[in-house]
């Protein structure tokens, strides 16, 4: 009945693309969506060239997206609020009787269907759906799973495009009873520059029992691309319930001596130094975002969940990220969101050149000057303006993005906006303190990544908990169970970018120091480094970082920039778990006890090195103690 159905509602060609996969779910995800959201036609892509190259000439033709002068590049914006991942207007759909942690946002299930169904009622009508299939992670690897999305913008449909596998060919392979991640989005109404605007009906939610991601009244990819953080939300529950991770990791190759190459996963919130970690300069990249961890054999391996960056474009200039910019500038397939435009060029806030005086912008026509409705002053392109560009594209691309075994990572590390507390670099003492102490533990301040007021301090575990969608304690508790599993456990590391002076508050880090404290861990992974014992985790030597500031960055390192970069400071740190302990406390009530059991030990530390040492600890004054 479905196949009849649908035979009626698509072109010949159409109609054969889909009834060549066998996956019933399939048929019958296509069908509701066409029966709820009326749409006028329904074009499924098979991937090849010519389809491809349709969807991105149609994103234009909608006026989605624009042509800019380079050959390749084109630019698109969302509505004025509709510049972020949205925290009040994402929930999880919670069956009755179900339970997520009280510090996710969630719905009862049967009621947030009834409103999704409503807002999605006929929001096709006269336009095309567009079908996706993708997968996340290699094609054909225990690591990958199958995934389509159901959408009406052609943005949408091209962005997908860039930042994952095609995965036609994998669900013609499939099985019949083959589970898959589903998206359905619409755009919404339009104005006239094909922009949502319906914003206060803006919905994202994400339908666990059924492994389904609905969006409305949005277009902000991380909204409206429901294999990001949305279908990360649906992967993290499929990892609890196998013994995997599906963590917010960004991967890099680091070479070390002798031609070797070492792998380090970072989970990083959003504008916090991820993606330009993962670029490093003479580094490869292997991802910029998510990341699935399995054991094989007893070892920990890991793939890119993606194969594109849907990346912050903010500060990217010449001088910091040589590898990004060279990219931006050259003639490619690139998306550029929420710039500023003038003469069909794009500009962004810290691009390292002058920006135009007017042009414009998601605000429509900007100037120098122009205020919003409260009277502050708009910038010329907004914090959060992003690019959307193929990982292959990079001259750094690992080799191995596509190998389905995956890659084995040398070591782990977790990195938040720790004004006062922890030190530039730390490796922990072992797996345990290192993910509670770091992961667990990790503290930040909320960024313009966030539809929400900047400067809010928060704990962030993992940089993953807006989207974990179990309980606190069992996500916890899996990760420390999967360490346990491993018969080599890679190292844990904490990185702070944004360490500040107490008395002046400048940064004490410059954002090329960041090559310094990932060169350090490579060493560190194998052994060809020692390190001073510090309360809360081993710290580097002087002359190790001195000759890497050299060697890496052709700069002096003076001492004394050493000394206050790695003095341990008691009173914050102690702070800082007090914060963490309470939070724990009254937020997550499943917490595993370990969890206090490290955190305390920590403090133990602390208080001893205060009582012999006295608040403020120099390195040296460590070393010597040795």
């Amino acid at each position: 009945m479905t196949q009849g159905f649908l035979r009626s509602k698509l072109s010949g060609a159409d109609y054969e693309k889909l009834s060549a996969i066998s996956i019933p779910k399939v048929h019958q995800i296509i069908l509701k969506a066409y029966q709820l959201c009326n749409p006028e036609k329904i074009f499924i892509c098979g991937d090849t060239p010519d389809e491809i190259a349709y969807i991105r000439d149609m994103a234009i033709a909608t006026g989605e997206e624009k042509s800019l002068a380079v050959p390749g590049h084109t630019y698109h914006f969302d509505g004025m609020y509709d510049q972020g991942r949205d925290r009040d207007a994402t929930k999880f759909l919670v069956p009755e009787g179900d339970s997520l942690s009280s510090s996710l946002n969630q719905i009862e299930r049967q009621e947030g269907l009834k409103e999704m169904r409503g807002l999605l009622k006929g929001a096709m009508k006269d336009r095309t759906m567009i079908v996706r299939f993708l997968t996340l992670g290699p094609a054909n690897s225990v690591f990958g799973i199958l995934c389509m999305e159901c959408t009406d913008s052609w943005y949408v449909a091209h962005s997908v495009d860039l930042l994952y596998r095609p995965g036609y060919q994998a669900f013609l392979q499939a099985k019949d009873d083959t589970d898959i991640f589903y998206t359905l989005h619409s755009s919404g109404k339009l104005n006239s520059d094909m922009v949502s605007i319906d914003y206060q009906n803006k919905r994202i939610y994400i339908d666990y029992i059924d492994n389904t991601v609905y969006a409305v009244n949005t277009q902000y990819a991380g909204n409206s691309v429901g294999f990001k953080k949305l279908a990360l939300r649906l992967a993290i529950r499929r990892a609890h319930s196998e013994g995997w991770l599906a963590e917010h990791f960004m991967m890099v190759g680091v070479n070390g001596p002798g031609g070797r190459k070492t792998y380090l996963a970072g989970a990083f919130p959003s504008a916090c130094g991820k993606t330009s970690t993962a670029m490093l300069p003479g580094e490869t990249i292997l991802a910029d975002d998510i990341s699935y961890l399995r054991n094989i054999d007893g070892v920990c391996r890991a793939v890119n969940v993606e194969a594109g960056i849907f990346g912050i474009i903010q500060d990217v200039n010449a001088k910091d990220d040589p590898v990004i910019h060279n990219v931006l500038s050259l003639p490619g397939e690139i998306i550029f969101s929420n710039v500023l435009i003038k003469d069909r060029k794009p500009y962004w806030l810290g691009m390292g050149e002058e920006l135009p005086k007017d042009g414009i912008s998601y605000t429509g026509k900007w100037y120098e000057g122009k205020t919003d409705e409260k009277g502050e002053k708009i910038l010329p392109a907004h914090k959060n303006a992003r690019y959307t560009v193929s990982l292959k594209a990079l001259e750094n691309c690992d080799p191995e993005l596509n190998n389905p075994q995956g890659v084995e990572l040398g070591g782990i590390t977790y990195g938040g906006r720790d004004y006062r507390a922890y030190v530039p670099v730390q490796q922990g003492f072992g797996w345990e303190h290192g993910i509670i102490a770091y992961g667990a533990a990790l503290e930040t301040e909320t960024t313009y990544a966030l539809v929400e007021a900047e400067g809010k301090y928060e704990i962030n575990i993992m940089s993953i908990q807006d989207f974990i969608s179990i309980p606190l304690g069992d996500y916890l508790e899996n990760y420390l169970e999967f360490g346990k599993r491993l018969k080599k456990t890679p190292p844990v590391f904490g990185v702070n970018y944004f360490l500040r002076d107490l008395k002046t508050g400048d940064f004490l880090n410059t954002r090329r120091d960041k090559h310094i404290w990932i060169k350090w861990m490579e060493l560190r992974l194998h052994n060809d480094v020692e390190a001073i014992r510090s309360p809360t985790g081993w710290i580097p030597k002087y002359d190790d970082l001195r000759m890497l500031f050299s060697k890496v960055l052709n700069k002096d390192y003076p001492r004394e920039d050493y000394i206050r970069q790695f003095s341990i400071r008691i009173p914050e740190n102690l702070a800082k778990l007090e914060r963490v302990e309470r939070f724990y406390t009254q937020t997550v009530t499943d917490t595993p006890s370990k969890l206090f059991e490290v955190l305390n030990e920590q403090r133990n530390r602390l208080l001893k090195a205060r009582q012999q040492f006295g608040e403020y600890i120099s390195p040296e004054t460590l070393l010597r103690e040795k």
